[in-house]
């Protein structure tokens, strides 16, 4: 048994481009992980810099060098200012301590927000109405955002994410200083075999980082292979892919490469069947499985 550390923000770009490798992981290994969610708090508020030097055209045009590149969906309604991620991330850790591995959940949701629409992470009725379209309790978890447990363990998570001194992230130059200590990027995963033998895959990784990694750290793990269309996804992962990460879970193959325009065109026809759901965000899609086909063949392990 594995266990995966995920260090992540919900306002870190690299970690959102990051999920159509981290999906392939959850596909791939199932129960043979557990994995565990750490914030690590990017910026608590905007600082005044950031606020006086804002300019929306140019932060939008950024993004789209993410989506060009990665494939995930971003919005083009730009920003009304530039944010802080703390509320964010309370909010993600305020999900886990209300029901634990919800957390997921609330980190899904507010990314797609955050970056498909003009969500502020620190505005309390952005947050809300971000999690109000998922199974969680959004009034609960809004109401905890600044409730001393919440900001207890959200300070733990800081902490943990601020020990990358002397790591192989830290190596490589995947870390940043956070008040003079070295802490792991965004989206950092450390794995750990029986609690002591560690592997580090430090900030935005290709999914090829992670097979070489794993397949030298733990070479007897089972892979489930890609399936021959993505209907079993879509059961499998019921908060829904995007088109990119449903194309590099369908690419076979050593050194698999996703065709995003050829899946965006297979799902589509699936869409017109009735077997799949389309949900626009931003300038791409999400995908679910239709609601006649949810829970029929897979259930999403736990995390």
């Amino acid at each position: 048994m594995l266990e995966a550390t995920l260090y992540t923000d919900p306002g870190c770009p690299w970690a959102y481009s990051a999920n159509p490798a981290l999906r392939v992981l959850e596909w791939r290994y199932r129960e043979q992980f557990t994995w565990r969610l750490v914030m690590i708090g990017l910026r608590e508020e905007a600082s005044e810099a950031a606020v006086s030097s804002f300019d929306p055209q140019r932060s939008l045009a950024r993004w789209r060098v993410f989506e060009e590149r990665y494939g995930m969906p971003f919005g083009s309604v730009p920003k009304r200012r530039p944010s802080g991620t703390g509320r964010g991330c309370r909010a993600v850790v305020a999900a886990g301590l209300v029901e634990p591995g919800t957390e997921w959940t609330a980190l899904r949701a507010l990314q797609l927000a955050y970056f498909t629409t003009d969500l502020l992470l620190d505005d309390a009725e952005s947050i809300h109405a971000a999690l109000a379209g998922t199974s969680l309790d959004a009034s609960r978890i809004v109401e905890l955002i600044d409730d001393d447990e919440v900001v207890a363990e959200y300070e733990r998570q800081l902490a943990e994410a601020r020990s990358a001194a002397g790591t192989p992230a830290d190596v490589q130059g995947k870390t940043a200083l956070a008040e003079g200590r070295p802490r792991f990027t965004a989206p950092s995963v450390v794995f750990r075999r029986n609690g002591d033998s560690v592997v580090v895959a430090g900030g935005w990784q290709p999914l090829l980082a992670y097979d070489v990694l794993l397949a030298n750290f733990e070479p007897e793990l089972e892979r489930t292979p890609p399936p021959e269309s993505p209907e079993p996804l879509l059961e499998y992962f019921q908060d829904g892919l995007t088109t990119a990460e449903v194309a590099l879970l369908l690419a076979d193959g050593p050194d698999p490469v996703p065709d995003i325009e050829v899946t965006e065109l297979l799902l589509g026809r699936l869409a017109d069947d009735g077997s799949v759901v389309r949900e626009p965000v931003g300038a791409g899609s999400l995908w679910r499985a239709a609601p006649a086909a949810v829970g029929s063949s897979a259930t999403r392990a736990e995390s």
